[in-house]
């Protein structure tokens, strides 16, 4: 099963999620081609994603489709573009390419049939597996567009990964008796954010790992709930930190762990944010509390203000990512 935000089917909220992934053969899996067909206009949706110049990829699931797949959409709205169409397979968790060119993303199938990191270019095609990563989740494309990070399980626990494109060389950055999951580079590619999950206590605490010297430093404090942050090219990183309010609240705090403040306060769950490219907004989920309750894209200033809602069906839509 696919673990969200450190727990095993479950989102930033802590509330248990059912495996949505259907049942199917493995050669079925492998043989279903990745295809474009937006809903209403397949014969423009390569020609629509293409054309975008800012485009938000995210994972979409609804209780008609319960298989996850990769959609589009324009930062002012509209029709949503199916971008992945594979019904044998899930297709989470999608990282773009620095240079906008590729998508990184998660694939899996039932019982793990299929798992593990692939990409694929902007116009749908040339999908490629990244060798080595079956069990990975999480992957996050670095800024010079050489490497991917990801958690991997070693033994009961997740730790971070880094490796090449082509999954050569493989190295292991993290080794804990904790869950190391959802990396995001910072700008100059020399340090990791992610968040560290105790599995006795339920807690996730954000931490930092330069790459060069593998030291590891806390950004938040122990005992914190803080999931899937997101490092700007501006040097803040925004997470989503379950509070005293029991809902998930989106936070941004320094990458030294100072500043931090509440970006959220809706009595809603807002979880999965990503900057845009100018840092000038953020791209998030808000949903309830339990898999029956839709979740929707919403965009906002750091400051708070200026929320928007991106999309508005009856679905779940989750895991988004800004073009660069």
């Amino acid at each position: 099963m696919i673990r969200r935000n450190g727990r095993t089917g479950t989102g930033a909220e802590g509330t248990t999620r059912p495996r949505r992934a259907r049942a199917a053969a493995a050669a079925l899996a492998l043989a279903a081609p990745l295809t474009l067909a937006a809903s209403g206009d397949a014969g423009a949706a390569g020609t629509v994603w293409a054309a975008s110049n800012r485009t938000i990829v995210f994972a979409r699931y609804d209780t008609a489709e319960p298989v996850e797949d990769l959609y589009a959409i324009g930062p002012f709205g509209g029709l949503p573009t199916r971008l992945t169409h594979t019904p044998a397979v899930s297709d989470v968790m999608p990282s773009w390419s620095p240079d906008g060119k590729r998508v990184a993303f998660l694939r899996y199938g039932s019982g793990g049939a299929i798992d593990g990191i692939w990409t694929t270019n902007s116009g749908g095609g040339d999908l490629k597996p990244v060798p080595g990563t079956q069990g990975a989740s999480d992957p996050a494309w670095s800024p010079d567009g050489k490497r991917i990070a990801y958690s991997k399980p070693v033994g009961t626990q997740r730790e971070v990964f880094v490796s090449d494109v082509d999954g050569t060389p493989t190295t292991r950055l993290t080794h804990s008796a904790q869950d190391e999951f959802h990396p995001t580079w910072s700008p100059d590619g020399k340090n990791l954010a992610y968040s560290r999950a105790d599995t006795a206590t339920g807690n996730s605490r954000l931490m930092r790992i330069q790459l060069s010297t593998l030291a590891q430093t806390p950004i938040t404090l122990a005992g914190s709930h803080d999931w899937t942050p997101d490092w700007s090219r501006g040097n803040r990183i925004v997470f989503s930190r379950v509070d005293s309010t029991g809902f998930a609240h989106l936070y941004v705090v320094r990458p030294d762990g100072g500043e931090t403040h509440r970006i959220t306060s809706a009595r809603a769950n807002d979880k999965y944010p990503s900057w845009s490219p100018d840092g000038g907004r953020l791209v998030f989920t808000r949903g309830g509390t339990d898999d029956a309750d839709p979740e929707h894209l919403f965009l906002v200033r750091p400051d708070g203000t200026g929320l928007f809602q991106l999309t508005k069906t009856d679905s779940h839509d989750l895991e988004a990512d800004w073009r660069p």
